[in-house]
């Protein structure tokens, strides 16, 4: 009976330092986060603006044959 109740109590010591160790590390997270959440208020962070260029589309079918026909003849010649 000696060796199941030192098992039991090296279980919940064990056990027991997994748990404290877990707690503290989530409340450390959940104070961190706060501690970012204040600093990006104090400090926020420039947002760029992407400019995208708008591709020019050739809607119109005969200049679209004159771009092809350009294009063949320059490769030939």
């Amino acid at each position: 009976m000696n060796n199941l109740e030192n098992g039991l109590a090296l279980l919940l010591i064990g056990m027991g330092f997994v748990l404290a160790f877990l707690t503290l590390l989530i409340v450390g997270m959940i104070i961190m986060s706060k501690v970012v959440q204040w600093l990006n208020k104090l400090f926020p962070e420039a947002v760029e603006e992407v400019k995208t260029a708008a591709k020019k589309v050739s809607s119109n079918v005969d200049e679209a044959i004159a771009v092809a026909i350009a294009a063949i003849m320059a490769k030939r010649g």
